[in-house]
């Protein structure tokens, strides 16, 4: 049985949900005003692992994500500037041209990792009526007030505000700094806007649309518990999101959405800790981050990338280094070369489960179910991940062996079924130098022997005495 630990309980609970074999799952989106980077990719990395273990497990799964663009300030508090205008300020493009690129830019990036995309993918600024709908629903239960920048929801009239993150209300003081813009008529400091209005400082607002109480933009909050209701309707399964986002946006995603509705949003809370580089959190705000492309340009496979997050606990920092992605480089290679000469996929799979093997010890059964007991484990993939190379540094024939890694291998998404049986095809440039060194070699000319290894290496060929295997070129080759 799959278990998955809960925010909002503080426990690892029996995953169980609302609609049996039927699982609504919602996953916070980005916000499309700069560029995705690679500690944003681990995030939409367990999103996925977590979204294959729930089919593994045989339930149907319903994938909505969002695309914020527009609303989210600079402050997840409700203060400073739009991101989207500061992003279109900074780049000299339209609000609506900043969207489309960098939504693009997300979108490259995550297939590049093997993220598969969510079934909905739903932008706030095609939703707005939604948002409206929902801040009138909490408008006619007595949970908003307005001022004259905003329509704010009065989290004092909320009784349950802090169930999520554990925080009191006389806890949450929200700081700003003094040049930012901040709403002084708001009641209480956690308070947060549900409708902003182009006035006063957001008199130059570039996205704006006409609402029963005056021409505006959404709140950031409100756009995901509108979406995701939409979507999944008033009570759905998971919620995924970033453990920055409980105290504050996620915390709010359901004082709305319960506030207005008297019924549970969401039944499991899943949040993901952050990648580190140099010691601290890899983000926009610090400029710290490492772009997908940087890395390819740097010689390694995403899937490198993919392999290394899958080293690591989701509910755990990560520090990353050049050092660390190395070494998952160096692993996944070895994996690689390994299963090139196993039987090919429809030899593995034809007209025989290796879940039922005829083997009297069934043990590549065995290693399938230790895999998926990990994977359960709270998404244990660290410890599914040694089970694999356990199963492959084994004598268990390699028939059976490919036949179990194809399984295992629809929740890991490293690409290993397409490589199944399929041998190193060498270019002819590169079996001509192989043959010019067997040819030094022979007349003993080892200098020049040497040097032709070192081009064929910068060719990503690596020779081993009179055999050749791929080997990607690292930045330090």
């Amino acid at each position: 049985m799959l278990k998955l630990y809960n925010t909002l309980s503080r426990k690892i609970e029996n995953f169980k949900p609302l609609i049996p074999g039927k699982v609504g799952m919602y996953t916070c989106g980005p916000t499309v005003y700069d560029y995705t980077h690679i500690g944003h990719l681990r995030k939409y990395i367990n999103d996925d692992i977590l979204k294959k273990v729930l089919r593994a497990n045989g339930f149907e799964v319903h994938h909505v994500m969002n695309i914020t663009d527009v609303g989210h300030l600079t402050s997840d508090a409700d203060s400073g500037d739009d991101k989207m205008e500061k992003g279109a300020k900074e780049s000299g493009r339209t609000v609506w041209e900043v969207a489309k690129f960098f939504e693009d830019y997300f979108f490259k990036s995550v297939n590049t990792v093997n993220i598969e995309r969510a079934d909905i993918v739903c932008r706030a600024t095609e939703h707005i009526g939604a948002q409206i709908k929902l801040i009138k629903a909490l408008e006619k239960n007595g949970l908003t007030y307005q001022t004259l920048h905003a329509i704010y929801f009065d989290v004092t009239k909320f009784p349950n505000y802090g169930k999520l993150s554990g925080q009191k209300l006389e806890d949450k003081e929200a700081g700003a700094r003094s040049d930012v813009f901040v709403d002084k008529s708001k009641k209480h400091p956690a308070d947060f806007a549900l409708w902003f209005f182009t006035v006063g400082h957001f008199k130059d607002h570039s996205m704006k649309w006409s609402s029963p109480w005056g021409e505006g933009f959404p709140g950031w909050h409100i756009e995901c518990s509108a979406m995701s209701m939409e979507y999944l309707g008033e009570s759905f399964d998971i919620h995924t999101g970033g453990i920055d986002h409980i105290p504050v946006h996620h915390e709010n995603e359901i004082a709305q959405a319960e506030g207005a509705t008297g019924k549970q949003f969401v039944k499991y809370w899943v949040h993901h800790d952050f990648v580190k580089i140099d010691k601290e959190k890899m983000s926009k705000s610090k400029k710290n981050f490492l772009k997908v492309d940087e890395i390819i340009e740097k010689g390694f496979d995403p899937i490198a990338l993919r392999y290394l997050y899958l080293t690591g606990h989701y509910r755990s920092e990560m520090a990353f280094s050049f050092e660390s992605l190395t070494g998952a480089q160096a692993a996944l290679n070895k994996l690689r070369e390994e299963i090139r000469s196993w039987p090919s996929f429809a030899e593995a799979s034809a007209g025989k489960d290796f879940r039922s093997s005829d083997r009297p010890e069934g043990v590549v059964a065995q290693y399938w179910q230790k895999f998926l007991e990990a994977a359960n484990d709270d998404l244990n993939i660290p410890k599914a991940l040694a089970v694999v190379w356990e199963m492959v540094k084994s004598d268990i024939p390699t028939s059976e062996k490919s036949a179990a890694l194809i399984e295992m291998d629809k929740i890991l998404s490293l690409g290993l079924t397409e490589l199944i049986g399929k041998k190193v095809e060498v270019p002819e440039e590169v079996k001509k130098l192989i043959e010019a060194r067997e040819n030094a070699r022979k007349a003993k000319d080892f200098k020049k022997s040497d040097e032709l290894r070192k081009e064929i290496k910068k060719l990503g060929y690596e020779i081993e005495d009179s055999s050749v295997r791929v080997k990607v070129k690292l930045a330090d080759d």
